[in-house]
């Protein structure tokens, strides 16, 4: 398999919008709810528990099975990276949906789990402890991209994945500059309040 051709793929497969195809089965529109996001948090305001979970396993999913598969037919660790960057940027920027994706932190989990599981591990207790004491998903969903690329450098994790990382985390906090300017400001919605903006 050309490694072009599984990047495309990986890009493709991405672009997949999961949660907005769950959300109008059930006869919603994610976009016009909430946020307006199609992540999983707003498909949950919009179309039920169910149905955002479903959405955070299929957006991880669009993550990890590009970077499996990369792995599995022995590409070098350039073109894991680039396959896990490409099916990120898929979710972030859709071609099937004119470029407006989502925020990206479930595809990235996929990527992550793809690179390094035991890594993820130590970042979803991470994020479960501030969910817990703070019950904001978007603090918990920063500061668990935050660490990974300190916690895959403590793990000896190749260059290119730990550069890999920074990417996704620096656009991640890019999608996410309106939640951060709420949560300064102590407007931010947490998990308890699922009809408000978040």
């Amino acid at each position: 398999m050309s490694s072009y051709f599984l990047i495309v793929c990986a890009y493709l497969l991405g672009s997949i919008s999961v949660g907005l195809l769950l959300a109008k089965m059930k006869g919603t529109d994610p976009r016009a709810v909430g946020s307006g996001n199609i992540g999983a948090t707003n498909v949950m305001r919009a179309a039920g528990k169910t149905t955002g979970a479903l959405t955070l396993v299929g957006d991880a999913l669009k993550g990890f099975l590009p970077v499996a598969v990369a792995f599995f037919i022995g590409e070098s660790k350039l073109i894991v990276a680039a396959v896990g960057l490409a099916a990120f940027l898929g979710h972030l920027f859709p071609i099937f949906l004119k470029f407006k994706g989502g925020k990206g932190v479930a595809t990235a989990l996929g990527v992550y789990l793809g690179l390094n599981p035991f890594a993820v591990l130590i970042a979803v207790i991470i994020f479960v402890f501030v969910l817990l004491k703070w019950r904001f998903v978007s603090l918990g969903s920063l500061i668990g991209v935050a660490v990974m690329p300190f916690l895959l450098y403590v793990l000896n994790a190749p260059g290119q994945y730990i550069y890999l990382v920074l990417i996704i985390g620096t656009l991640i906090f890019i999608k996410h500059k309106d939640n951060i300017r709420r949560l300064i400001t102590g407007t931010e919605s947490r998990i308890g309040d699922l009809k408000k903006r978040g």
